[in-house]
C-alpha cells in the first residue's frame, strides 16, 4: 500500500503535518520506488475548487497507488468534493486530477474507476439484480456477459438470493450492497466508496470489511469515505485527513500520532501503589496531570490516568522512572490513539464527523 504526497518534507524526507494555509498535503508512508514508470493510478496535483465564493478545496496534493486508505474529516471538510474529481464527476477550478495519466473526467480514465456513492440513485422499480444487469449493459457488455458479471458480483456482496425482491423494498444496508455490487461489475482497478458501510448491521459490515481487504490483496486501490471510524481501523491505519478543504494529515495513525508534540496523550496505567508512583509521575516535566481512578471489578491494582505531552519523550521518561524505582507496572494502555481522538484534535473539536 502507498499514499504519497510530494511536498512539503522535513529535513530526511519524514511525513510532516500540514499546518500552513497554503501548505500542499505532500508525504509518504510507504517507499516511494516504484518498479515501473506506470502513473500513479490516481494523482491529485495542487487542486482547488470554488463553489462560487466557497472554497472547498485547497490546494491539494495527493497520491495513490494500491491498496485501503481512509478518508475521514467533519462535514464540510471537502471529502466529498475529493471524491467526486477522483470518479470524474466534477472539474478542478484549479490544479488537475488523474488516474493512470489520464484527466479523470476522460472516458478512458472512467473505465478504471468504481463508484459507490454515499446517496441512491436507483430506478425503484427494477429489482436489485435487473438493475445491476442494466448498468453492465450500460457499460457495453453483451447480454451474456452481462448476466454472467451480475451474478457474478450479486455473489460477492451476498445479495445473490435477495435480488429478485423490488428495490423499493430493499433495507438501507440491502441498497449498500447493491450499489457496490454495480461499482464492481467492470472489474476497476480504483474503487472510490462513499460511506459503504452506512446502514449495514454488524455481521454484514464484517463482511463488507473482509470484502475489501479481500479486493485489495488482489491488487485493487480502496478509497473509502466514512463516518464509521473504528470500522475503518479495523480495515486500515492509512488515512488521510481533511480540514477545512486541506490535507491536514496523511499517513499510518502511528505516524500521524507520533508527529502530535503538543497533543496531550492520555494513558491507562495500573499500579499496586498508585499514589506514590503518581507523585513520582507529577516530577516529569511533561506530565500535565495524574489522575487516581479506582480498581475495575475483580482487579486489586489502582489505575491512573496520565496526561503527557510529547508521546515519546514522555515513554522515554517513563521507562527510565520504571528502572530506577524498580516500579511493579501491571498494566500501560495508551487512551486515545485511535483515529476518533487523532481527527478531534486536528479538527479542535470531538472528532464528530
Amino acid at each position: 500500500m502507498t499514499v504519497e504526497q510530494r511536498i512539503p518534507r522535513g529535513p530526511a524526507g519524514n511525513l510532516q503535518l500540514l499546518g500552513e494555509p497554503n501548505a500542499s498535503a505532500a508525504q509518504s508512508v510507504a517507499p516511494p520506488q516504484r518498479a515501473t514508470l506506470e502513473p500513479p493510478l490516481l494523482l491529485f496535483e495542487h487542486v482547488s475548487k470554488w463553489y462560487g465564493p466557497v472554497l472547498a478545496l485547497n490546494q491539494v496534493t495527493l497520491e495513490l497507488t494500491g491498496g485501503i486508505t481512509g478518508l475521514v474529516g467533519a462535514n464540510g471538510a471537502g471529502k466529498s468534493t475529493l471524491l467526486r474529481m477522483a470518479n470524474g464527476q466534477i472539474q478542478p477550478t484549479m490544479g488537475r486530477v488523474t488516474i493512470r495519466g489520464v484527466e479523470a473526467w476522460d472516458w478512458r480514465a472512467r473505465r478504471l474507476v468504481g463508484y459507490c456513492p454515499d446517496v441512491d440513485a436507483f430506478y425503484e422499480d427494477l429489482s436489485g439484480r435487473r438493475f445491476v444487469w442494466t448498468m453492465a449493459r450500460l457499460c457495453g457488455y453483451t447480454r451474456r456477459e452481462a448476466t454472467r458479471r451480475t451474478e457474478a458480483v450479486l455473489e460477492r456482496v451476498g445479495m445473490a438470493h435477495r435480488a429478485e425482491r423490488k428495490l423499493r423494498g430493499y433495507s438501507k444496508g440491502m441498497r449498500q450492497r447493491i450499489k457496490l455490487a454495480q461499482a464492481l461489475l467492470h472489474d476497476p482497478e480504483l474503487l472510490i466508496l462513499d460511506e459503504p458501510l452506512s446502514g449495514i448491521d454488524p455481521i454484514g459490515r464484517q463482511e463488507l470489511l473482509e470484502l475489501f481487504q479481500s479486493l485489495a490483496v488482489q491488487g485493487k486501490c480502496l478509497l473509502i469515505s466514512s463516518h464509521e471510524l473504528e470500522a475503518l481501523e479495523k480495515l486500515t491505519n492509512h488515512v488521510v485527513i481533511m480540514a477545512r478543504g486541506r490535507i491536514a494529515a496523511v499517513g499510518t495513525l502511528p505516524q500521524i500520532r507520533d508527529l502530535l508534540d503538543d497533543y496531550p496523550l492520555s494513558v491507562r496505567i495500573d499500579v499496586p501503589q498508585p499514589r506514590e508512583v503518581a507523585q513520582l509521575l507529577l516530577n516529569l516535566p511533561d506530565v500535565l496531570a495524574v489522575d487516581v481512578a479506582p480498581p475495575l471489578p475483580h482487579e486489586s491494582p489502582e489505575t491512573l490516568v496520565v496526561k503527557a505531552t510529547h508521546p515519546k519523550r514522555f515513554y522515554q521518561q517513563f521507562g527510565q522512572l520504571v528502572v530506577q524505582h524498580g516500579l511493579n507496572i501491571r498494566r500501560f494502555e495508551p487512551l486515545d490513539e485511535s483515529a476518533h481522538a487523532i481527527l478531534g484534535y486536528l479538527l479542535g473539536g470531538s472528532g464528530k464527523t
